[in-house]
């Protein structure tokens, strides 16, 4: 085992150094080459070593390179040192986090990272979580939550009787709500259709004035951080509206959330902590290994009566069992990469690290305008979109950039345009990184607007 974890140390290590040297995308021979997986099943074993051999010299090269530095599609983070360290520990470990009794290590640091979570975020103190794969699964669980919580408002306990007969619920949404939290309302019984829509400002910003009056169970779901424009919606006066017509408000700040953390961005958090719940991702910002999400609520009690579950043979021996905070009962133990994270970096290198993201994509910003190019977006966070004329070149432009390799940034499109979205996550990239990247962006741009 030492000898195999040593050559795996070996190559992970390889393939990490080699990453600046190599397309940010794979190449199609690299995608080619994964054929060579297809084979019959073995009936023999194989020795672990050739197993690793392959799974080196076959898939690293069909990777993306999202841990790179120079990685700015989907917000995707990288892996922090201190991560990728614990999850390999924590995988030798491979402890069941479900329960106090198969892990204690998971579970306290669990409520280590929770409490440390919670204050990072200026929300409620008592405020209950559990960790999850990621945001639609947060949105998910405090979703459950505020199912749970509206409903027996009025005296109904779903979780005992299902929605068969249930008061219905009023979901409002905004006009530019993410596909996951739509998802996590399909997963529920709440309805992908069924939602109250609100009309949404040109950033993408929930409309206070077209917020409607509620009679009855009520959630309310807005945004700490648009998905394309980073755009937050005005949560203090939703909260205000939606908690006088006796509404539940959560919150999807699947990566928005973290701005909390650099004191020149908290402020576009104004009124998220009078909300009742929140999801956030951590392999997002916080850049730990995928996959890892965080949901939040404000009364714990509401999500454990959403979570909880009872067997005889289920051990509880404390207030907060982990599986009563999450719909999983067997599961990774994920708090440990996220303490790993907040101990590395401490407060300052939390900050330091949402705000230097933040600056490069103001620097994106700048540079692209200042050549001509229409940025469609308010850049105050790490999101910008880009349009590079009308909508074909716009596509060439992100077609051959992603093929170039230097960089690798997504399209999308906005208020109908075309556009390209630079989306800045990873702890590793640079001003080089940036200013590599933006020569390469204008060099294509400006080839792809001759055509």
């Amino acid at each position: 085992m030492r000898d195999l974890l040593k050559e795996t140390a070996e190559r992970a290590a390889r393939y990490l150094e080699n990453l600046d040297g190599r397309p940010v995308a794979p190449t199609m021979q690299a995608i080619e080459n994964l054929k060579k997986f297809n084979f019959p099943m073995p009936q023999q074993p194989a020795h672990p070593s050739q197993v690793l051999a392959l799974l080196d010299e076959i898939g690293s090269p069909a990777t993306v390179a999202t841990t790179g530095r120079r990685y700015f599609g989907f917000v995707i983070g990288g892996a922090l040192p201190a991560t990728l360290a614990a999850n390999w520990l924590a995988g030798a470990w491979d402890q069941c986090a479900g329960l106090v009794t198969l892990s204690p290590v998971a579970a306290y640091l669990e409520e280590v990272a929770l409490k440390w979570l919670v204050d990072i975020f200026a929300l409620p103190k008592g405020s209950g979580g559990g960790f999850v794969t990621g945001a639609t699964m947060a949105n998910f669980t405090c979703l459950a939550a505020a199912r749970h919580a509206v409903l027996a408002q009025v005296g109904w306990d779903v979780e005992a009787q299902g929605l068969f007969g249930a008061p219905p619920i009023t979901v409002v949404v905004g006009g530019d709500v993410h596909v996951s939290l739509i998802k996590a309302l399909g997963h529920l019984g709440l309805g992908r259709e069924r939602v109250v829509r609100v009309a949404a400002d040109s950033q993408g910003r929930m409309r206070v004035d077209a917020l409607p009056k509620f009679a009855g169970p009520a959630i309310v779901c807005i945004q700490a951080g648009e998905v394309n424009t980073g755009a937050f919606d005005p949560a203090a006066e939703l909260c205000a509206r939606a908690h006088d017509g006796g509404a539940w408000v959560h919150v999807d700040g699947a990566f928005g959330l973290w701005a909390a953390a650099a004191p020149a961005r908290a402020h576009l958090l104004k009124g998220f902590a009078e909300a009742d719940s929140w999801a956030t991702d951590a392999h997002k910002w916080l850049n730990v290994p995928y996959d890892s999400g965080i949901a939040l609520v404000r009364d714990a009690k509401n999500l454990m009566a959403a979570m909880s579950m009872d067997a005889a043979y289920l051990v509880h021996v404390q207030e907060r069992e982990p599986n009563c905070t999450v719909p999983e009962m067997s599961r990774r133990a994920r708090g440990v990469e996220i303490w790993a994270a907040l101990m590395s970096l401490g407060r300052s290198g939390l900050a330091d690290l949402i705000e230097r993201n933040c600056r490069y994509a103001e620097r994106f910003a700048e540079v692209l305008a200042a050549a001509g190019w229409s940025v469609l977006n308010e850049v105050s966070l790490n999101q910008v979109l880009v349009s590079f004329g009308d909508d074909a070149t716009t596509r060439r432009v992100i077609a051959a950039l992603q093929s170039d390799g230097t960089c690798w940034c997504s399209g999308t499109v906005w208020r109908g345009r075309a556009a390209m979205r630079i989306s800045v996550s990873s702890w590793a990239t640079t001003e080089e990184d940036v200013e590599q990247s933006l020569a390469a962006m204008l060099r294509i741009a400006a080839a792809e607007a001759r055509r």
